[in-house]
């Protein structure tokens, strides 16, 4: 497997050598980058650094290797450019040392215009920045992505509410490709792990980087863990494990190939939601106009909301029959490899991280999903 890391810690990189070239530090072609809550650093490799704006402004450069060749960030060009600003002590108001800032290609969320970043990213970039800020001074850094805004063209960014580029988002220092086996065998050892400990039975699979940080904002008691696209061999893993009731939590947009017997979910493997789509209003005698004009969209949120404009009850009916779907063939796909009674639910979100609709199995657990 290729050795990557994620993309907070290019950004971090190339911010470090920023700030270093602004204090008259001398560059290296590489950072050491602390990783939080871990007793270790990794080396990043820095493309260029220099001085802006009458020495007031430095600039780093960094090329990310996420080591994945379908990952959109695989050789994503970074620009930071770092200033410091004096702190007045006359605010009462307690600053924070670094205001990071959305440049041209970084996405922003649509309803209040803040950056799309990870905790887990802040967290990097705090780690490796605070320890050489002047006292007295606060860091602004402006992060730019070249080609951020084209790329995020071929993200299901805008679904989310994020525009203008692609999100600084990762949990983890080192990357896991969602496609590869890697990443299954990293998910089983995970879940062999969890059920280890004080396990009662019941396990959250949660899709993709936004159900994991939708249901950590949730504050799930459940033990959960984050699979890519391998969710029906891992399915299967959890039925050998002897878990009872798994809990599937993600974006509709992902979960629904699960309804047309699609387990493999990488969109460069497959897709099919709108066919899948179809095929359920079909079932539910939607006007054949309507079935015509589903079948060509582009997107399942257009389609959702294109139902909703037609009648919202039978809209939000449809999507109730796709959480049953789901929960149905995920378990006939599992008794074609194990006999288990493990019970499938299903819990799923739409683009504004709302939580919509389960299945009948579902019901029953809605409310650990609850914000406080």
């Amino acid at each position: 497997m290729k050795k990557g890391f994620s993309l907070p810690l290019w950004v971090a990189g190339a911010a470090r050598s920023a700030l270093k070239k602004l204090l008259g530090l001398p560059f290296d072609n590489y950072e050491f980058i602390k990783i939080p809550n871990e007793n270790k650093e990794i080396k990043i490799e820095i493309h260029s650094v220099g001085l802006l704006k009458g020495d007031s402004h430095a600039l780093g450069i960094s090329f990310a290797k996420s080591g994945l060749d379908l990952d959109i960030t695989q050789n994503l060009e970074i620009w930071t450019i770092a200033s410091l600003e004096k702190i007045s002590f006359n605010n009462p108001v307690q600053i924070n040392p670094i205001n990071i800032i959305a440049g041209s290609g970084v996405g922003i969320n649509e309803d209040t215009s803040e950056i799309c970043i990870s905790d887990f990213a802040k967290e990097v970039l705090y780690n490796n920045l605070l320890d050489i800020i002047p006292d007295g001074f606060k860091l602004n850094l402006e992060i730019i992505f070249p080609n951020g805004e084209f790329l995020a063209e071929r993200t299901s960014n805008k679904s989310f509410g994020i525009v203008d580029g692609l999100s600084i988002i990762g949990t983890s220092a080192e990357t896991f490709s969602s496609a590869s086996p890697d990443q299954l065998e990293e998910a089983k050892k995970k879940l062999a792990k969890l059920i280890k400990n004080d396990f009662n039975g019941k396990v959250v699979f949660v899709i993709g980087e936004n159900g994991f940080n939708l249901a950590k904002t949730c504050n799930v008691k459940l033990p959960i863990i984050k699979v890519g696209n391998w969710i029906g061999p891992l399915i299967v893993d959890a039925a050998i494990k002897k878990v009872q009731t798994l809990i599937l939590f993600g974006y509709h947009g992902k979960l629904i190939k699960l309804a047309g017997g699609i387990f493999h979910t990488h969109n460069h493997l497959a897709d099919g939601r709108i066919e899948i789509l179809v095929y359920l209003a079909v079932k539910e005698n939607v006007p054949t106009d309507i079935i015509l004009q589903l079948s060509h969209l582009n997107t399942l949120e257009d389609a959702l909301l294109m139902l909703e404009r037609f009648n919202k009850s039978i809209a939000e009916k449809l999507f109730q029959n796709l959480s049953n779907t789901i929960e149905k063939r995920s378990f006939t796909y599992v008794n074609r490899y194990v006999r288990t009674d493990m019970k499938i639910a299903t819990i799923m979100f739409d683009k504004k991280r709302q939580i919509r609709w389960s299945g009948t199995n579902g019901n029953d657990y809605v409310s650990y999903f609850q914000r406080d």
